[in-house]
């Protein structure tokens, strides 16, 4: 029992050590991370601990390094399919379409649950994203959405095989049905 308590204290500690996990302060609380603990969720389990984890990491190195830490998570063989574009196929084709700068294009998400594989190779993550830029006129234009993120281990290293975004239905357009 307490080697259980430690080891539940222990990935606590190291949950807050991550900064991602950890409550943030925003102005619009529509931007506010959703946290995710062992304390909030005490049903987590180690894996999905550790894809959490994961997924904070590629997203704060995204949110530093822009397109090319984002390329730089992927393996070889890795998909991405986002907003009704073609699917982008490949590690390389990632990275050349990948190009944007952090300054100039904001990608941040955070994860809102996971899945391990049962043999603890693979796994997956989904949560929120949003996406800050700038129109022509200089506007900032923001879209959020919903992403998934499939990872798999590559020579003992976790690495991307698959990003799927779509992003959120514009305010109002929501479940409309067209009457005949």
């Amino acid at each position: 029992m307490i080697r259980l308590v430690s080891s539940l204290l222990l990935t606590f500690a190291a949950l807050l050590a991550v900064p991602g996990l950890r409550a943030q302060s925003a102005p619009d609380p529509l931007l506010q991370r959703r946290t995710v603990t062992p304390l909030s969720q005490p049903d987590l389990t180690p894996g999905q601990i550790e894809l959490m984890k994961l997924e904070v990491q590629f997203a704060d190195d995204v949110a530093k390094g822009g397109g090319k830490a984002f390329a730089s998570w992927f393996a070889d063989d890795a998909v991405t399919l986002n907003n009704g574009k073609p699917a982008t196929l490949g590690q390389r084709a990632i990275a050349a379409s990948a190009q944007w700068d952090p300054k100039d294009y904001q990608l941040t998400w955070y994860p809102e649950g996971a899945q391990m594989g049962p043999s603890g190779d693979t796994g997956f993550t989904w949560g929120h994203y949003d996406a800050i830029s700038k129109d022509p006129q200089g506007q900032p234009v923001t879209l959020g959405g919903r992403y998934i993120t499939f990872w798999k281990k590559v020579n003992g290293a976790w690495k991307v095989a698959l990003d799927a975004s779509a992003n959120d239905a514009p305010p109002g357009d929501c479940c409309k049905v067209s009457l005949p």
